[in-house]
């Protein structure tokens, strides 16, 4: 495939907890999108990021914090994202919604897949709280999840999926719906600036 037709794909490390499991399914995902062949990947690690956790409000006179003003031109160059996250409370991670919460532009006529993990519900929960948030921000987010649900079972000690013909299949399916809507909204952004 040739490197204009590869999507610039980041994957987001969702939770900044310390022990945490994140980095497992992300590292996953972030090698099946590059085997995929359609993908150019960045990891984005939250935790390494030190967003800060107050925004500036609606001060536009107040120039962002020096860790966003970092981030911002890997998020803008993405053509597409994968968040990975876990599910605390029935919820999403605190610092994954600073994280969306600071930008804005950079998500916008963009798709978002989601890779989560947690108890008998896999963190769907989650997900279906990041599907409308992500709306807000003008991305548009794919049907197709990936989901792991009792995550301390799904993985083995190389941090693949113990079924592993399952989830490969299933990623397969994940990254070529993910490649279908990023290419047509790259396409779609060319031809016609989307403006918010």
């Amino acid at each position: 495939m040739s490197e204009p037709s590869r999507l610039r794909l980041a994957v987001i490390i969702g939770s900044t907890r310390k022990d945490r499991f994140c980095p497992v399914p992300a590292g996953w995902i972030a090698g099946r999108a590059r085997e995929h062949g359609g993908y150019e990947v960045d990891v984005i690690d939250l935790a390494g990021e030190r967003l800060p956790d107050v925004l500036n409000g609606d001060d536009t006179d107040v120039p962002p914090p020096a860790p966003v003003r970092a981030l911002a031109p890997r998020l803008a160059s993405a053509d597409a994202f994968v968040i990975v996250t876990p599910v605390y409370n029935h919820g999403y991670p605190a610092a994954l919604k600073n994280a969306i919460d600071w930008f804005f532009d950079e998500w916008s006529a963009k798709p978002v897949g989601f890779v989560s993990y947690g108890g008998m519900g896999g963190g769907l929960h989650a997900v279906e709280q990041l599907r409308q948030v992500f709306c807000e921000v003008h991305a548009t987010t794919i049907r197709e999840a990936l989901s792991f649900a009792d995550y301390w079972d799904r993985f083995d000690d190389t941090g693949r999926p113990v079924d592993t013909s399952g989830a490969e299949k299933a990623a397969k399916t994940f990254l070529d719906r993910l490649a279908w809507w990023g290419h047509a909204l790259r396409d779609a952004r060319s031809k016609r600036p989307y403006t918010t």
